[in-house]
């Protein structure tokens, strides 16, 4: 599942996003099928490419690519990345479609069924621009890039953001599902709704104001309070793992905040 976010803020972006995947197995017990989820902690789902200096990626939604033989998004990234070797910097949005195709291309090499999207959140600041850009898409359903936050500061999240919607806006998707269909409201009472909740309720938070690093520490918030909650659930608790964070800025480019590191043990030492 995942808990993936974009950050635009006036400094610079901050991407930062869990390190599960969760795989679901078929299990027969006495006849009766049961799903079995499976968890693992290690998967990186902030992408980037060396070449591109100014622009990376998180994504959320289906983890892996392949039925027989699955593989996460980060696995086909050097693949990728031999692909626009001699592209030169990109603009993010060029860079966004680029992304967009080479992984609609790997879902009909793997011949994946329609069940769920592949997800992905870019952030970059294109050369010359101030400030910089979010583009979203999803493989297959919605492979053209989409710019959102235009003209403001401020979150773009995606994946299990139940805990994150509740936390700064004061509800979450599935909650105005349950009033809409309580007080048999239709789509436009949804959506006046849900702004007149959101502009009365949500946290007032400055994002306009904020500092790179107070935006990358909501950004860590966020994502560790959601996986700590989720150990309390019952349900698919789909964030968990290190957290993954890294900036851009207008100057530096790309610069890790916190990433993964392998290790290992040596007589009981972590190394």
């Amino acid at each position: 599942m995942t808990l993936a976010i974009v950050f635009k803020g006036p400094e610079g972006l901050v991407l930062a996003a869990d390190s599960r995947v969760t795989l679901n197995t078929q299990l027969v017990v006495g006849g009766v099928t049961s799903v079995m989820p499976a968890y693992f902690d290690n998967a990186t789902k902030l992408l980037r490419v060396d070449s591109q200096t100014h622009v990376a990626a998180v994504t959320y939604g289906l983890g892996t690519i392949g039925t027989d033989n699955p593989r996460t998004a980060h696995s086909f990234i050097p693949e990728f990345e031999a692909e626009i070797a001699n592209d030169g910097r990109l603009s993010v949005k060029d860079f966004a479609q680029k992304l967009s195709d080479f992984f609609a291309a790997q879902f009909k090499a793997a011949k994946m069924p329609v069940t769920d999207d592949m997800r992905f959140l870019i952030g970059g600041i294109d050369q010359g621009a101030p400030y910089g850009t979010i583009y979203e898409f999803a493989i297959p359903s919605s492979p053209s890039p989409v710019e959102t936050n235009v003209g403001i500061y401020g979150l773009r999240w995606g994946g299990q953001t139940e805990i994150t919607s509740r936390i700064l806006n004061a509800i979450a998707p599935e909650i105005m599902h349950t009033i809409g269909s309580k007080l048999n409201l239709d789509a436009k009472q949804m959506e006046e709704l849900n702004k007149a909740i959101t502009e009365q309720h949500a946290l007032p938070i400055p994002y306009q104001f904020l500092p790179l690093q107070d935006c990358v520490d909501l950004a860590i918030l966020l994502v560790e309070t959601t996986a700590q909650l989720m150990r309390y659930t019952i349900g698919i608790r789909g964030v968990g793992g290190d957290v993954d964070v890294a900036t851009i800025t207008r100057i530096e480019g790309y610069r890790p905040v916190q990433v993964k590191k392998l290790k290992g043990k040596i007589n009981g030492t972590v190394t």
